[in-house]
């Protein structure tokens, strides 16, 4: 008796050491992003005055009006939704295509061609190679060289190869007898047993593509196909520079974080948005090879 009262006062123990460890976490992350937001809406003089922590101080929306009133700035936002929906939508059409044909036995060669997805994995050419390899292909400043080349993700094909091996063979050769072809059985079987799977790599797909900047930072010039992050760089370099220029970061710079931190929030809110509709296959798919029969 004693030693079960001693076994349940330690793993109570444990499990408060755990809310802890997770609440602090927590914090780390909830922190900040609630100083953004404080900042965002908080006066220049409260943001000069370093009256800003936590909590906002003479509470006003002027940095949004200057965000959402540059035309530059809502062209831009309009153009990442849509490359993140399209490369999004392309990423799962190619994804879902080959992780079918490798998640098949009866495919010939499937474990040469799962060994080349791998070593992409661990291996690229480097920067220039594929800057070369963008101007040979005639995509650099354009709109495709944001979707096309990052289009798989050879990490998300693994995990829906792996959720679709899970399904048993005998729904298939069912299908093959009732005369249905390989379009149809993934389509109409496959497709429907791996939806939070799906969800998952959709999330993923979007949230990459959302916050990447990198890409067109190398690739694009023009004005009008710059996306959002990338603006969300060069507001933050030149507020760098300002604050280089003056020695000690003063005034002008500060002024500018208050709009630095509104068109942060302008570009994080709608993928905050997106994610709770997604949340619950989100569980599920990460778990997808976690439990074996």
């Amino acid at each position: 008796m004693a030693n079960k009262i001693k076994t349940s006062l330690g793993s109570k123990i444990v499990d408060v050491l755990i809310y802890i460890f997770i609440a602090l976490m927590s914090l780390l992350c909830i922190i900040p992003f609630f100083h953004v937001i404080s900042v965002s809406i908080s006066s220049d003089s409260a943001v000069l005055s370093n009256q800003v922590w936590f909590l906002p101080h003479d509470i006003t929306f002027d940095s949004y009006k200057l965000v959402l009133g540059d035309a530059s700035m809502i062209r831009s936002f309009v153009f990442t939704v849509v490359i993140t929906v399209l490369f999004t939508l392309l990423g799962l059409a190619l994804t879902i295509c080959s992780a079918y044909a490798l998640s098949r036995r009866r495919m010939k060669g499937r474990s040469a061609i799962n060994i080349m997805f791998i070593i992409t994995m661990y291996f690229g050419a480097g920067l220039i190679p594929d800057y070369l390899l963008m101007d040979y292909l005639n995509l650099l400043d354009t709109a495709a060289v944001l979707i096309l080349p990052l289009a798989i993700s050879a990490y998300n094909m693994i995990i829906l190869r792996t959720a679709m091996a899970a399904i048993p063979d005998s729904l298939e050769e069912a299908a093959e007898l009732d005369g249905c072809g390989d379009f149809r059985i993934l389509v109409q079987i496959m497709l429907p047993l791996v939806v939070p799977t799906l969800a998952t790599l959709a999330l993923f797909y979007a949230v990459g593509r959302w916050n990447s900047y990198s890409d067109a930072l190398y690739y694009i010039q023009s004005p009008e196909l710059k996306p959002l992050q990338l603006k969300l760089y060069e507001l933050v370099a030149a507020a760098a520079d300002s604050s280089a220029l003056e020695g000690d970061g003063g005034s002008a710079s500060q002024v500018q974080e208050v709009v630095q931190s509104a068109t942060i929030m302008f570009a994080t809110i709608p993928i905050i948005i997106v994610y709770p509709f997604l949340q619950k296959y989100f569980v599920s798919g990460v778990m997808v090879g976690a439990i074996k029969e």
